[in-house]
Parts: C-alpha cells; structure tokens; sequence
C-alpha cells in the first residue's frame, strides 16, 4: 500500500473522531454514558465513508506454473482404415492419456485432421481428404511462441495441400507412423489431362501418366472404355529405372453431350492395391462452334489479343479479316468484332445489325458511326485522348466483377463528347486528365431482342499484358472478353436460376451444388426457397434437400450417395422455374490409392524439425524420451494486480446501518 494512502487513512480517523468528539462531548456540562455509544457510532460511519472515498488498493503478486504444450495430431482419414489400423491408432491415444508422467509435465491437445483440422472428439476414420501441412500449420499457429512439441499419428499419406515434408516449424515433430510400410509392387494412374469439352466429330486429345513401383520388369495393358467398350488399348513395359509411363492418344466424340470414360491399367503380379488402377474422366460434346469474324482495315496489336483472348474458350474459332476482302461470307459468323470503323464499312453495316462489338479508337470515322443509328453519337474532333476505366458496380446486364480495371493502362480514342441515344448499360465509366465521367468506355445496347456493344478506345493489348503481369495469367482477361461475347451471341433471354455442379465426383466425396437465382430485374434474391431433387438414374430412388442461403448464392451438401449416374432438378418455390443438370460418382476414392505407410516423407519431416520417427508399437519410447527430454520444462510466470482493500457494497451496508442506529438512539432519548 502507498504511503500516501497510510496517511489519508490516519487523516480520516483523525477528522471522523473529531466531528463525533465536536457534536456529543465538546461545550457539554453533562456528559451521558449513551453519548459515548453515539460518539463510537458517529466516529466510526465517518471513517467508512472516508475509506469509501479513498478507496485503498493492496498489490498482491501470483504465480502461475505454465506447462510446455504436447500437440496431439490424428489422423482421420479413410487410409488410416483401409491399412485396418484404427485400433492401433486407438491403442497410441489411450496410451498417452494414461500416462502419468506426460499428463504432470505436458498441457496436452488433442487435435484430428482430414481436410480440415479440429478438436478431437470422436474417431470416424472417414474423411476423404488428407491435408497433412494445413494440420501442422494451424498447430504451429496456435502454439506461437511456446514451448511445446508435436506428435503426429498418420500413415504419412497425403492428398491435399502443400508438400508437409518441407513445412516450416519451430517446434519438435515426433511422427507416428501407422500403416504398412512394406514395399509392394504397384503400377498406378497418377495422373490424367484432358480437355473438358470437345465437338462432334471431332478428336479430343487424352494423356495419361503411369507410375510403377517396384524393382522387376513387368508388363500390363492400359485400356480406355466408354459405357464397358473398350476404345483404346496399349501394352506398356515398366522397370525399376523406367518407372514412368506416358500415353497419349486422341478419341473421337461421336454423339452430343455429357460422355464418360473410365481408364484402366491392368493387374501385375502381386499387386496388393487394385484401388489406383483405375480413373474415369467426362468430356462434354457439343455439337456447334461460334465462329467469330474480327474485322478490320488496317492492323494493329488488338487484334491478336482479341483473338487469344476469345479463343481461350474452346467453343470458339475466330478468323481475322480486312474489310477490303470481297470474299468474306458474313453468314458464316454468329458474332463480329468491327475494329475501327471507317466509311469501307458501310457494306457490314447494312448486312448485320446484331450480335457484334464495335471497337472505337484514333483512325475511326466518327462522322460514318452516327450515320449509322446504332445508339451513340459522339462529338470527335481530331485530337487524341487517353480513357482510364472506371467499373460501374451498378451495371446488371451481366455478371461481371471488377478485376481492378483502374489499375489497367488507359484506351486511347479521339476526344469529344460521347451522347447515347437508345437504352443502354455501362459497365466502364471514362475517367481523363484525373477527372472521373459517366462518359461510357464500354456500353452494351439491346433493343427488340438485338443487342450490341460498343468499347470507346484502342490497346485492349495492354490490358491483357498488365492482367499477366498482375496475376501470371490471362484468364481474368479473358473471362471478361468471353462475358462480353456470351453475351452478345446469345439469343436467349438470361436465365433467372444458374446452377453450378462437377460432372464427376469421387466416392465418398462431399457434394455440393451452388444456384444462384435473380428477381425479374436480375439482382440477386435472397428471399427465395430452393429445392434440389436428385434421383439415381439406376434405381430411379430420389432425394430431396432444401439450400441454404450462403452469402450471395444458394448452396447444398449432399453426402452418403453410392456410386453410379444422377440426375438433379433445382426448383424455385412458387415459381415456375426449373434448373436440370446431371453428374456421376465414380469408385475412385482417392485415400485408397497408397499401398503403403510414407515413411520416407515422415522421416524427412521429423529430421527437418529435430523430431525423431517412431512406430505405433513404440510409442511408449517416444512418451518415455518426452518425459525425459530436458528442453520441455515448466516455467513460472508472476502476476501483480492490484485488488481493493475494501469491498465498498459492505462498507456503504454498514454506514447506513450505523446512522440509522444513531439516529433511533437519539430519537428515543430525545436528541433530535
């Protein structure tokens, strides 16, 4: 306690005595024994409220022993039941919780991981996914900074996430390793390319990669089938010094519409895992291309970017040409690009009115586009100006996020004033000399089921570069050309209920279907009720699950589903409007893959970290070595708070009783 507080303590006495003293002994001749109970009673309800007012405070010093932390991670993954080793796994974590030593020198956390990582509750041994770095990772975070170490109970087998074996940790890692970790012979499909749509009657190329593990030389058969016919075969050979096997073939797509095909490589002796011997894939046949006529006079680098960037779409073809070519059959197209025009274009013009995007910049005959009637009309003069963009979040003809369009270089075009005179939506807003318009730079126009666009400005090359530059890519540019052309080469009015869903799933996977559903005015409604129906197409057994509502989209999980075709119907509660699609479950379960135990991996992670490996029938030498292991040490951690003397809801309780027991005193003895 500070001194100061001593003294106005002694204060409060001194002053409380003295009014007490002043009121019942001071000037009076007689003196009654009951002035002296009063003088105590008076004395003392002063002090207290003196020692409300002070309010005097001790400083009172803890001390907290703080454990090193002892990270429990298991993993829950279907492998760890495929090798039969649940119990032993069942076995390490009773065998932990029992040990005395361990439980008095650790604080010990008990974690599961698949996919995502957790609190341990209960074992299921059923996630689909293992994600062996993103579970080392969220421990680490957790434990920043404290001494604790880490014990991971796994077969070292993962599917997801980055490469755990170089992971980043400060702390100790004592891997577990359950599981089988004999070398068997295997031969395996890791991996499969192939491209997920194709056009009928055309070839669509197939690569697949095939491993071998093993030390002998064999031989086997990969094979490609489509509804149990068989379409493709090759004998391939393997080794232990050419244990890789790639096999590429192109097949034709015959008929239109989803199509599936399983892989297959056969058997070879003493194999134990069959699981990774087979992988089926989906390619989606359609049986029309858009052909896209790009139109110019002269040429310019836009040209090219615009082709790339229509072409990433493998519906499309796009063939580029100059107006002075009398040999151009303008019906073979279903969409135009008009770059630049001039008065040369006054043919095009009078023979489409539809379906076309209209590219304005500094050799364009302005005078020749308002003849025209297409809904704009600008005042040019001959003076050049540079257009940054500025995305209009409002604009609703179609979806469209903004990439950071005002990030990207400037368009430039011939200065003026730009006036719409038919209806018309603005996704980009000009912006020059710093100033931010509502002059349009991309302006989409539709009227009597016609529809046009119009991009005042060149070097759209730009953009696609800076969209590299930005994300090591294109496919933000190009996702934006393709919105703007979907939209411009369909006849069909927007769809209020987009529904979105993987054609193939592997077994046991979760499912999950998003829609995304508009009001009449095409923003987006979250009030309405969806319903998804699904029905196996084999058993024709059906399934019905409302959506949830999840930001700005409608989604449902399904799980459980057994293997084979289904079909879905998404349906809008009192609405007649229908969403149909379909999609497959296949065999495949990606945990089944492994024929083995990655001790390699997990021997590589425990050194990296100063770990040491051990067996699941050796993990009371690794508790024993823990216990033993002087690094992991408790620490004692001081506290001082300070805590008030007095507790001021008693003290006030008992002022007002010791004035009240004054004043009834003096009340009956007449002093008042």
């Amino acid at each position: 306690m500070k001194s100061t507080t001593i003294i106005f303590i002694v204060l409060a006495v001194l002053v409380s005595v003295a009014i007490a003293f002043f009121q019942y002994f001071y000037k009076v001749r007689r003196t009654p024994k009951v002035h002296i109970l009063l003088f105590v009673l008076k004395a003392l309800s002063f002090f207290l409220v003196g020692l409300l007012l002070i309010n005097p405070k001790l400083k009172i010093i803890k001390t907290e022993n703080i454990k090193p932390i002892l990270s429990v991670l298991v993993d829950n993954s279907l492998s760890t039941q495929f090798f039969k080793e649940e119990q032993n796994v069942r076995n390490v974590l009773s065998e932990i919780q029992k040990d005395i030593a361990i439980q008095e020198k650790f604080e010990i956390q008990y974690f599961s991981f698949g996919k995502e990582v957790g609190i341990l509750d209960t074992l299921s041994f059923s996630d689909t996914q293992t994600n062996i770095s993103k579970a080392i990772d969220a421990v680490n975070e957790l434990n920043k900074d404290k001494n604790s170490a880490l014990i991971l109970v796994t077969d070292g087998n993962q599917t997801q996430g980055n490469d755990y074996e170089f992971v980043a940790s400060k702390n100790k890692i004592f891997p577990i390793i359950v599981g089988d970790t004999t070398q068997y012979q295997d031969i395996q499909i890791s991996q499969l390319n192939v491209n997920k749509y194709s056009y009928l009657q055309n070839k669509f190329p197939v690569e697949v990669l095939l491993y071998y593990e093993g030390k002998e030389k064999v031989s086997s058969t990969f094979t490609i089938q489509q509804n149990e016919r068989r379409i493709f075969s090759k004998k391939v050979e393997f080794s232990s010094e050419n244990p890789v096997q790639t096999i590429t073939t192109n097949l034709l797509s015959t008929k239109k519409g989803l199509q599936y095909y399983t892989t297959s490589i056969s058997k070879i002796n003493n194999e134990k895992n069959i699981k990774n011997n087979y992988k089926s894939f989906s390619v989606e046949v359609i049986d029309e291309q858009t052909k896209v006529l790009l139109l110019s006079s002269f040429l310019h680098p836009d040209l090219g970017a615009l082709k790339k960037a229509i072409e990433s779409n493998k519906q499309r073809k796009v063939d580029i040409a100059f107006v002075h070519n009398k040999n151009i059959d303008l019906e073979e197209y279903q969409f135009y690009v008009l770059y630049q025009p001039t008065s040369y274009f006054k043919k095009i013009f009078e023979k489409i009115s539809s379906n076309y995007l209209l590219i304005s910049g500094t050799k364009t005959d302005w005078n020749f586009i308002n003849a025209q009637n297409i809904g704009i009309n600008k005042r040019a003069i001959n003076q050049t100006e540079e257009y940054t963009a500025i995305y209009n979040p409002n604009f609703l003809t179609f979806l469209q996020k903004d990439v950071g369009f005002n990030e990207l270089p400037p368009l430039q075009d011939k200065f003026g004033e730009v006036l719409l005179n038919k209806e018309a939506q603005s996704l980009l807003y000009q912006k020059y000399a710093g100033v931010e318009t509502t002059q349009p730079l991309l302006s989409t126009f539709e009227e009597s089921g016609k529809k046009h666009a119009v991009l005042f400005g060149e070097g759209i090359w730009k953009w696609r570069a800076a969209s590299y530059l930005k994300e090591q890519n294109f496919e933000s540019f190009d996702t934006f050309i393709g919105n703007i052309v979907q939209y411009l080469v369909s006849n069909k009015k927007r769809k209020r209920l987009e529904v979105t869903s993987e054609r193939l799933y592997p077994a046991n996977a979760p499912i999950t279907i998003t829609a995304f559903y508009v009001d009449k005015n095409y923003q987006f409604d979250n009030r309405a009720s969806l319903e998804l129906v699904l029905t196996n197409k084999d058993t024709k057994e059906q399934k019905s699950l409302p959506f949830s509502l999840m930001n700005n989209s409608y989604q449902v999980s399904v799980e459980g589903l057994s293997s084979g075709e289904y079909s879905y119907k998404v349906s809008v509660a009192n609405q007649n409007i229908h969403n149909y699609g379909q999609f497959k479950i296949t065999d495949y379960q990606i945990e089944e893959q492994f024929t083995n135990a990655n001790q390699k991996k997990l021997q590589a992670l425990a050194l990296k970290t100063s770990g040491e490996v051990f067996f699941s029938n050796k993990s009371k030498e690794l508790l024993d070595a823990l216990v033993n292991d002087e690094s992991y040490y408790t620490t004692q951690k001081s506290i001082t708070k300070e805590q008030n003397l007095i507790d001021w809801k008693w003290i006030l309780f008992l002022v007002v009783a010791l004035l009240g027991i004054e004043w009834f005193i003096r009340k009956y003895y007449g002093k008042i």
